[in-house]
């Protein structure tokens, strides 16, 4: 029998030396099964159980490990063994059960340095940030150093709870060790920092590190992306060249969301051809729909569209990219006849989808399939946001959106509020959609205290978004100078939105310099961009200024640009009817213009004149009255009279901004047809009721 045993053990020292996976589980189930014979009845070493516990570890190996486990347990192995029980907790940490890692952690009196960083690293790494810094500081107390494998997970759980003053502290603690010019220390300081939203920092860490990898290079691109700043973002990855290295599939991600920011299809092209020429990405989906993405938001769906087609394996968020993209663009039919080819081709639709195709029929009106949708996702509508029981950000940043878009600022505001009292911190998103709900409302009192209040109070810092809603909010309300101020001292490069926003503010209060100053930046960031060029000429012509409005519209003509004409959608009956400005070709055109006509003359009783200044042609002012009447909207309400009784709420969708003459047309008919009119124009809804409107007369 000795002979056996010694022969067993011989064979067993042999599995403590490198072995495979499969001769690891090989060897557990063999060595399991050994108890079940009379003369096998000798439990594994010490050693053996730490060999096999460390391969485990290694391989996240969890039903093994348990297995293993339970015969330490059976044989009594683990009482008293230090050793054996320090790598146990570490096997359950790195497979993520906390819980049991504790329980074992707890009962070990003797704890080396490394059990600690084994479940600090696992509280940080499976969500669990508080618990590891509260370890971490445990550990201190214990009288244990940390090194430079504690405080990437230290650092890393910082970042996750955006514990400023307690990043910095520990940042402090780093530098008192000696530990700063370790590469994992340093990188995890970087990407504590990107989270922070303070990438001045983060920068003056990455000049001062001695030696930098891939992982250091990537943090620093994808934090700048991440945080507004895509000029940046380019710079670095310029350094990164001219530094010998080469992007990888992550670099070129963090510079795909900086195109997507600043709308740089030229960089992203480059991008996608750098991709191919390397073969970085393929048959990598996350990478492919980065693409798509990028170039949706470039409104390159041409190249989107050809992009998605090659991939043939097409996931949820390809779809996504693709419906969401067509929505946002403006070309709400594609977007939902890419819906339907989805559910076709069996593709599982997800929240993203049905809140994108949403948008797209709430462009064209298409009320009843929007409803359809809405029964399709009955357990996520059917509870309103009052009665549901925990309201995660995404919950209260819905409803700040929807008050935005409905010109209910103050309820926008109160949202805010209840955020607080919830102890639900807003991120970024949701003071964007503030902000933008104070500038459709006016709230310009408001808006500035919400803006400057958000990295004092919330630890946010403005991002671009941020900017843009300002500029917005205080151009509307006729602040052009305070607003271009903004512009102008920004620490970060202006985007193209908030010199759009400028020049349609100036547009609004007639600041024929401003709107020119505005107007040639917006030229120089996006040349093909028509609508710049539609507004200056406007300017001009409400200026009664003919020969720049001549030439103005000359640049438009040599450039080969086109605009896009207005159109109004109503559904009625399961049929979405579009109608352009002056349009005949409506099968029921000449009731159309009947009705049109006999709405002329009770609202001329009514005392409503023409605002003939907003028609930007040098034409007789009888001219001008009937190119304002055939405009869409009016079509519309028209064919929506005629076609339905009584009391029936017409919903019509428009693709551009209602002008100011159409709109208190509308609100003229609303109060003598005694009909709820709902319009929705680019940028928000207008509810119109006995002759006043949601909006206040500010949109």
């Amino acid at each position: 029998m000795g002979a056996i045993l010694g022969g067993r053990n011989r064979k067993y020292n042999l599995f403590t030396s490198h072995f495979s996976y499969g001769d690891v589980a090989q060897m557990v189930e063999r060595s399991l099964s050994m108890r079940e014979h009379p003369l096998q009845q000798h439990p594994l070493t010490s050693l053996q159980c730490g060999a096999l516990l460390q391969s485990f570890t290694n391989t996240k190996s969890f039903k093994q490990g348990q297995q293993l486990h339970a015969h330490m347990i059976s044989f009594s192995i683990l009482e008293n063994n230090t050793y054996l029980n320090t790598k146990l907790a570490a096997f359950y940490a790195g497979c993520g059960l906390m819980s049991q890692a504790e329980v074992i952690f707890d009962g070990i009196v003797l704890k080396n340095s490394f059990l600690w960083n084994f479940m600090i690293r696992g509280y940080a790494s499976n969500g669990l940030p508080m618990k590891s810094l509260v370890l971490y500081r445990e550990m201190l107390c214990f009288g244990q150093r940390a090194d430079n494998f504690t405080y990437p997970f230290v650092l890393k759980a910082c970042g996750d709870l955006l514990l400023v003053e307690i990043g910095r502290r520990v940042h402090s603690e780093v530098v008192v060790c000696g530990l700063e010019s370790d590469i994992y220390v340093g990188n995890s300081l970087l990407a504590m920092y990107a989270k922070f939203g303070d990438m001045g920092t983060a920068r003056m860490v990455f000049d001062r590190m001695a030696e930098r990898d891939l992982t250091s290079w990537n943090t620093m691109i994808s934090g700048y992306a991440k945080n507004a700043d895509s000029g940046a973002a380019f710079l670095v990855f310029d350094l990164m060249g001219k530094a010998g290295l080469f992007a990888d599939c992550t670099t070129l991600l963090g510079l795909l969301s900086a195109c997507a920011d600043l709308k740089a299809v030229k960089q992203g092209k480059v991008i996608h051809g750098y991709a191919v020429r390397n073969s970085i990405g393929n048959y990598n989906n996350f990478f492919t729909n980065s693409l798509i993405e990028m170039y949706c938001n470039c409104n390159c769906m041409v190249d989107a569209r050809r992009l998605f087609e090659r991939v043939r394996w097409k996931d949820t968020v390809s779809w996504n990219s693709m419906i969401l993209g067509y929505a946002r663009n403006g070309d709400a039919f594609e977007s939902l006849r890419l819906f339907r080819r989805m559910a076709l081709d069996g593709s599982g639709p997800d929240q993203v989808t049905f809140i994108a195709v949403l948008g797209a029929c709430d462009q064209i009106a298409a009320l009843r399939y929007g409803m359809s949708i809405h029964s399709y996702l009955f357990t996520l509508f059917t509870s309103c946001f009052d009665e549901m029981p925990d309201k995660s950000l995404v919950s209260w940043s819905a409803m700040v959106a929807g008050y935005g878009l409905h010109g209910r600022g103050k309820e926008a505001i109160s949202i805010l509020d209840g955020m607080k009292a919830n102890s639900v911190i807003p991120d970024n998103g949701v003071f964007t959609s503030i902000l933008s709900a104070c500038s459709h409302a006016g709230l310009v009192v408001e808006g500035k205290e919400i803006f400057y209040k958000m990295e004092k109070e919330y630890n946010v810092k403005p991002a671009l978004s941020h900017y843009s809603c300002m500029v917005d909010l205080l151009g509307r309300a006729g602040h052009l100078d305070e607003a271009y101020e903004i512009i102008r001292t920004m620490e970060i490069k202006p985007t193209i939105d908030m010199w759009a926003a400028l020049l349609t503010a100036s547009r609004l209060h007639k600041n024929v310099k401003l709107a020119e100053i505005s107007a040639q930046k917006v030229f120089d960031m996006n040349p093909k961009g028509v609508s710049s060029y539609i507004c200056l000429s406007n300017i001009y012509a409400a200026e009664k200024r003919w020969d720049d409005v001549e030439r103005v519209r000359a640049m438009v003509r040599k450039k080969g640009l086109k605009k896009s004409p207005g159109c109004s959608f109503i559904e009625l009956d399961n049929m979405v009817h579009r109608f352009l400005v002056g349009d005949k070709s409506h099968q029921q055109t000449e009731d159309i213009y009947a009705k049109l006509n006999e709405l002329k003359q009770q609202l001329k009783e009514a005392g409503y004149k023409p605002d003939t200044s907003l028609v930007f042609y040098d034409v007789e002012e009888e001219v001008k009255e009937k190119m304002l009447w055939d405009h869409s909207e009016r079509l519309a309400i028209a064919f929506a009279l005629i076609n339905t009784g009584p009391g029936t709420v017409i919903r019509i969708t428009k693709n551009l901004r209602v002008c100011g003459d159409c709109h208190t047309v509308t609100k003229l008919i609303s109060e003598l047809t005694g009909r709820e009119i709902i319009m929705r124009d680019i940028h928000r809804f207008h509810h119109f009721t006995k002759g006043f409107c949601s909006c206040g007369d500010y949109w």
